[in-house]
């Protein structure tokens, strides 16, 4: 089967208006739309796997719906399953039947990161002890590396206390306060960590991330609620920090 064959091949299998393909055509067509639809199963499984919280929210029968139109969509691009479904979260903003849950692709990019984060490269956090034979009036510059597997987010939403709540990791309790959260993803060790941090917090990271300096980084995730102190106590007890320097030329490491 040459490459243009391929592609219609592969184009028919998430099209069910697309007639079978003449190179695959048999007068018993049927075993490839049971093939079709096996394909398309097995994505929105793969799918139900990586977003757990969200198939919990809305129902298997919605979220089997919902992912068969996003498994069309979206084909995947890579034979490395757990590459597929980044783009699930935007997905879920334009599906018009879940609009009403605002939360939902917030909850979806926590459960994204925590995938990401899992099958992220394996880095030793730095020994705490590096920051604190820094002398003071170093802090400012410093520049700080993050775990590789590490992601902020921030939303208007409480996601963490929605994720908790539908992953079990928190009791399934109506939420008093409907506030806006930011958290923290991460695997230091073998458990990926899910974390609140603080207003700004995840501006903080990001920051951070990119190469900007503390003192900078501080100033630009400056916001009522914010604590550095704080910020950069949960950066360190989760292992988020693999390495710091206080000038391009001098980097020291645990």
């Amino acid at each position: 089967m040459d490459a243009m064959s391929q592609a219609r091949f592969a184009a028919a299998l998430l099209d069910p208006d697309m007639g079978v393909p003449e190179e695959v055509a048999t007068p018993e067509n049927g075993r490839f739309a049971v093939y079709r639809n096996n394909v398309v199963a097995g994505l929105a499984t793969a799918l139900a796997t990586r977003f757990p919280a969200v198939e919990t929210i809305v129902g298997s029968e919605f979220f089997a719906a919902m992912a068969g139109v996003f498994v069309r969509r979206h084909p995947p691009r890579s034979p490395v399953m757990h590459e597929y479904g980044d783009a699930f979260p935007g997905f879920i903003e334009t599906f018009p039947p879940a609009a009403g849950l605002t939360f939902l692709p917030d909850v979806a990019r926590l459960e994204w990161a925590r995938g990401v984060a899992y099958h992220a490269a394996d880095t030793a956090p730095i020994d705490p002890g590096v920051l604190t034979r820094l002398a003071p009036d170093a802090l400012p510059g410093l520049r700080i590396a993050l775990h590789p597997s590490l992601a902020a987010i921030a939303s208007d939403h409480p996601i963490r206390t929605i994720w908790a709540m539908n992953s079990g990791d928190g009791e399934a309790t109506p939420i008093e306060r409907w506030e806006p959260e930011e958290v923290l993803v991460v695997r230091p060790h073998e458990d990926v960590l899910v974390r609140l941090l603080p207003p700004g917090g995840a501006a903080f990271v990001a920051m951070l991330a990119t190469d900007r300096p503390l003192g900078e980084a501080a100033a630009g995730a400056a916001r009522p609620g914010f604590d550095l102190a704080g910020a950069l106590a949960l950066l360190i007890g989760t292992g988020s920090i693999v390495a710091v320097r206080t000038d391009p030329s001098s980097e020291e490491r645990s």
